[in-house]
């Protein structure tokens, strides 16, 4: 008896202990839930998965919204989504696993494994295709369709025919040809269709159960289908902000480039397979497969300012904190692996242009305290210097502060971008009197740009000082005659 109680007494000394834990858990996971909700209504999208892996498990997983909106069909942790050009990163994990089995080297040219090349391509080598630096000539056209009408020996032939468009490793270029090239280096190795290989050595090990190869010509059990406010018109992608539905059509030898079709669910499956060793035993395999690619002066290239870099299939965040592997796909799916935190989300929706990549990070800063904007995360070292200052000084004083600092430190340097940037953050964290000393230093140390005036004009608006503010617009209007926010304002004043 006494033994009994004494157990009882443990097992509820325990729970206890575990409440704040649970309750803390439980509150991360509840802001999330209310951030992705504003987000999907700022942005318009329909539906979408959440997965976060932290430690090598399972986190969180939700579902949000509509899979389907003809039918108001949920969107469920079953529910699939095409992930487009996030299927290069396990296009990489299969170079990395033949490499494993000695069957290549990502440093090999392309030319070991396939014959029918023209002569410049045949020193081009596998790691520059999966990098994107390989200059070779796009097999798709300004509106993204595939040459010869989605024929393969059309598409091949005529790419061929194509001149190089740079030097292998001069630059960055998005490129879905050499992708093509890889699909057929895979199959000329393994001894099977390029899908089949994936199939077996990545979907089938990590019990991937609803991911598969298809597009929108397929019967897909679950599919999140697909909608998009983006148009092309004249050869240009434009944002239109209407809802419409996309009809996606990827040849079975383009699925290379685009055309696994997934959940978040089973992405997380595959992400904590690849780091626990399941899929590449080598922990060097891993760590060439995340590693971007230097061009040949030494510096990266990437899609922007956010993945401003590329390793073997995976665009990459390089930065010095928080740096992340990225796959993205489609402007609508994304997922961030960030090596130094055992951390990694999963974004999935069914709505083009909602480029998740541009807010997983703030996931992530529910579970990294550090990369909230709050605590100064994405500032420059030299921004945080001054911020840092700043707090302990007070803003009031910010120009001195400045001055100060530059005086003491000759490397202290500050762009008018980023300092107009950490302006508006503070603005979006309802730092207005903060924001308004920051703009209006930008107009301080450069006083030839219209952009300061128009920004330090906006500021004084929005908080009531109307006459400074018509005077800054006539400053920035003055600089730049072209600046149309700056005239409109002025011509609603008047």
């Amino acid at each position: 008896m006494k033994t009994s109680i004494r157990l009882i007494k443990n097992v509820l000394f325990i729970a206890l202990m575990l409440v704040p834990f649970l309750l803390s858990a439980q509150k991360v996971s509840d802001s999330i839930d209310v951030f992705l909700k504003n987000k999907m209504k700022q942005l318009q999208i329909p539906g979408l998965q959440l997965a976060v892996i932290r430690d090598g498990k399972l986190e969180k997983l939700s579902s949000y919204g509509y899979a389907n909106l003809e039918y108001r069909i949920p969107t469920a942790k079953n529910t699939v989504f095409s992930i487009n050009s996030m299927t290069k990163a396990f296009v990489g994990v299969a170079i990395m696993q033949l490499q494993e089995q000695g069957k290549l080297k990502v440093d090999d040219s392309i030319s070991l494994y396939i014959a029918d090349l023209p002569d410049q391509w045949k020193k081009i080598t596998i790691r520059q295709i999966l990098s994107n630096v390989s200059g070779l000539p796009n097999n798709i056209d300004q509106k993204e369709q595939l040459l010869g009408d989605g024929n393969e020996e059309k598409n091949w032939e005529l790419v061929k025919q194509l001149p190089m468009e740079f030097t292998p490793g001069e630059k960055f270029s998005y490129n879905q040809t050499g992708y093509i090239i890889i699909g057929k280096v895979i199959t000329a190795l393994s001894g099977q269709h390029f899908t089949k290989f994936i199939e077996e050595n990545q979907f089938k090990p990590c019990h991937m159960l609803v991911t598969q190869f298809g597009d929108s010509n397929d019967i897909i059990p679950n599919s999140g289908g697909a909608y998009s406010t983006i148009i092309n018109t004249g050869d240009k992608w434009i944002n239109n902000g209407k809802l419409h539905t996309v009809f996606a059509d990827f040849p079975v030898f383009f699925r290379t480039a685009t055309g696994i079709i997934s959940s978040a669910e089973d992405l997380s499956r595959w992400l904590i397979a690849l780091q626990n060793g399941q899929l590449l035993k080598d922990t060097s395999s891993i760590s060439q497969l995340f590693t971007t690619t230097q061009l040949n002066d030494g510096h990266i290239g990437g899609f922007n300012s956010l993945t401003n870099g590329y390793a073997l299939g995976w665009p990459t965040v390089v930065r010095e904190e928080y740096p992340a592997a990225a796959p993205v796909g489609g402007m609508r799916s994304a997922l961030f692996v960030y090596p130094q935190n055992n951390l990694s989300v999963v974004v999935l929706t069914n709505l083009q242009g909602s480029n998740p990549e541009w807010f997983i990070d703030e996931i992530a800063s529910y579970y990294l305290p550090g990369m909230k904007i709050k605590n100064g995360f994405g500032l420059s070292p030299n921004m945080k210097l001054l911020r840092k200052e700043l707090i302990k000084k007070g803003f009031k004083n910010t120009n001195l502060i400045y001055k100060t600092l530059k005086q003491n430190n000759k490397n202290f340097n500050l762009t008018e971008g980023e300092i107009n940037a950490w302006g508006y953050q503070l603005l979006s964290l309802d730092k207005k009197e903060e924001a308004l000393f920051i703009f209006q230093q930008n107009t301080m140390l450069y006083p030839d740009s219209s952009n300061v005036y128009d920004s330090y004009g906006e500021i004084l608006e929005t908080m009531g000082h109307r006459k400074e503010a018509i005077m800054n617009y006539k400053k920035s209007l003055l600089l730049n005659p072209d600046n149309t926010n700056a005239r409109d304002y002025l011509k609603d004043k008047q």
